[in-house]
């Protein structure tokens, strides 16, 4: 059955962005809808499913599973520097504030079905710590959703060592603040130094998007082709999504 975009997820909520199909929101589009999928896989088992949202900003990975049909059977939890969550407060089950990268010892290990990290890893220094937060949290057998910005290579490397140094020189702090950049071989890469983790999917988003093609964002034609361009052509696109389970064991 052909799923209809209803007026409130998450791409379609930024009035000052009025494309319907937003491009660059469209990752927790997609999330979205394994997660729901989840969630009816643990009703159907008697379970409401567990989900963490690292680096949860204000919320739009909840605003996107509010349209989901399991939304009822998901428990959702956030986690950030500060809480600075605008859409349905009040639907967190816990917030922990704190950084990152000192790994949040006040969460229990193997606590929650689902853990999300969008869009989090480029920012930090160290990454050693912030992965093996998300390894022990998440319940053996559980998954991991993580998503990062990707370049070409050599490009990756341009852009970690290079480009800040220029936002830094000429005032654009948002550019300076990537202490990572990441090729898809190399995130890959970083990913296998965790054994009790398997990868399950990788795909892509916004492969052409932005500037003069953003009129186009409009059309779900648009969204759906950027989609099967992404599924195929992972490596060519702006941000990256791999899909982890960790073993049933934790080892």
């Amino acid at each position: 059955m052909r799923r209809r975009y209803a007026p409130h997820q998450v791409f379609q909520v930024d009035p000052k962005r009025p494309e319907p199909y937003r491009l660059r929101l469209a990752r927790y589009a997609v999330l979205g809808r394994d997660i729901s999928d989840w969630a009816a896989d643990a009703a159907r088992a008697g379970r409401v499913l567990s989900v963490l949202d690292v680096g949860c900003g204000w919320g739009p990975l909840l605003c996107q599973l509010d349209a989901e049909p399991c939304f009822e059977n998901i428990e959702v939890s956030g986690a950030d520097l500060e809480d600075k969550i605008l859409y349905k407060r009040e639907r967190y089950r816990e917030f922990f504030a704190g950084d990152f990268a000192a790994g949040y010892p006040e969460i229990a290990s193997d606590r929650y079905d689902v853990v999300v990290c969008e869009q989090v890893l480029e920012h930090l220094d160290r990454l050693d710590a912030a992965i093996a937060t998300l390894v022990r949290v998440v319940r053996p057998g559980g998954v991991l959703a993580i998503g990062v910005p990707i370049f070409p290579p050599p490009l990756h490397l341009v852009r970690k060592h290079v480009v800040p140094l220029l936002g830094s020189a000429f005032g654009h702090a948002d550019t300076a603040s990537h202490q990572q950049a990441f090729s898809l071989a190399s995130f890959l890469r970083l990913l296998k130094r965790y054994p009790e983790l398997k990868l399950i999917k990788t795909r892509g988003f916004r492969i052409l998007s932005g500037g003069l093609l953003r009129p186009l964002e409009n059309y779900a034609w648009w969204w759906r082709f950027n989609r099967c361009l992404g599924e195929a052509l992972p490596a060519l696109c702006v941000e990256v999504q791999v899909i982890l389970v960790k073993s049933p064991t934790g080892n």
